[in-house]
């Protein structure tokens, strides 16, 4: 069967563009192969009429909707591959092999855990990325920064914000880097504590972080750590050969989400560090609206379905 549109991945930007495209009535088969990137979390936060939602819950909710528009195919497949050009792409979805106009990625990355002990089991609701997400729940506790070389540029922003949900913070370098003797003033003097020794270990306690305990034997509370580890592609994206920016993201135009490839676009996490559900909903639309406008500029289109 030929789709419009074929969508990888069945997060919040590949269900939001999946409904946009059902309503404008284009065919579309949206392929989830699971695992959730945030199977981890608990609950959703900060999508409005959502907050609070367990992802199982929203994603439930959105499949339920989608079944309202029969143009809409969702399969809990695993894609191996596209091939193919603009207009006439094959995609192996699962055990078949479908025909599409465009394709659409919106597979998220792939979180890579850090060397610690008890990184993994903790990742999710007690290590996390964004105090947007998880702050609230542990507002006026002590907190954590990993920090990392890479992010340096951004180090002092990330962490003088974390002040607005509690007034005891500690960054950690863990002995990774050196920080500028500027940012440890300006740390210092927002009232931060910094420590640069390695980690030794996690403390934990019930599944709970309690503290940091550093290669010299101090311990430094903790029950929140914000942490970034890398991030890296699925193999789909990789083997597409689209092009990526220095931090390893999906480029696309910003209006479009073209990505370098003609007819493969893209949406969500893949291609922004400012990564939520939220944002990646609405990338996901933005995209869906814009595939729609090529595909019905297309001289070959054969009218409404």
């Amino acid at each position: 069967m030929l789709y419009d549109v074929v969508i990888i991945g069945g997060g919040p930007a590949g269900l939001s563009a999946a409904l946009a495209l059902g309503r404008a009535r284009k065919r579309v088969l949206l392929c989830d192969s699971g695992p959730r990137r945030n199977a981890a979390a608990v609950h959703m936060h900060n999508f409005v009429t959502r907050d609070g939602e367990t992802p199982n819950e929203f994603r439930r909710l959105a499949r339920e909707q989608l079944s309202q528009y029969p143009s809409v195919v969702v399969q809990d497949v695993l894609v191996g591959g596209v091939t193919g050009v603009k207009g006439a792409f094959h995609v192996a979805a699962g055990a078949d092999t479908v025909d599409a106009r465009r394709v659409l990625l919106c597979t998220g990355m792939i979180d890579e855990m850090l060397p610690l002990d008890g990184f993994r089991e903790l990742w999710g609701h007690a290590i996390v990325q964004c105090p947007y997400c998880h702050g609230w729940e542990s507002k006026d506790r002590p907190w954590g920064y990993l920090a990392r070389a890479e992010h340096a540029s951004h180090l002092q922003m990330f962490a003088l914000q974390l002040r607005g949900w509690t007034n005891d913070v500690c960054v950690f370098t863990n002995g990774d880097f050196e920080l500028p003797a500027a940012a440890q003033s300006q740390l210092i003097a927002a009232g931060l504590r910094i420590e640069t020794a390695r980690i030794g270990r996690l403390v934990v306690r019930e599944h709970r972080l309690e503290a940091i305990e550093l290669s010299n034997g101090t311990r430094v509370a903790c029950e929140l750590l914000f942490a970034h580890p890398p991030q890296h592609q699925v193999n789909v994206v990789r083997a597409l050969g689209v092009a990526l920016d220095s931090e390893g993201f999906v480029q696309v135009d910003p209006m479009s989400r073209q990505t370098s490839v003609p007819g493969v676009f893209a949406a969500g996490d893949l291609t922004t560090r400012m990564q939520a559900a939220i944002a990646a909903a609405a990338s996901g639309m933005q995209a869906a609206a814009m595939i729609n406008v090529e595909l019905m500029m297309d001289p070959a289109w054969s009218g409404a379905r």
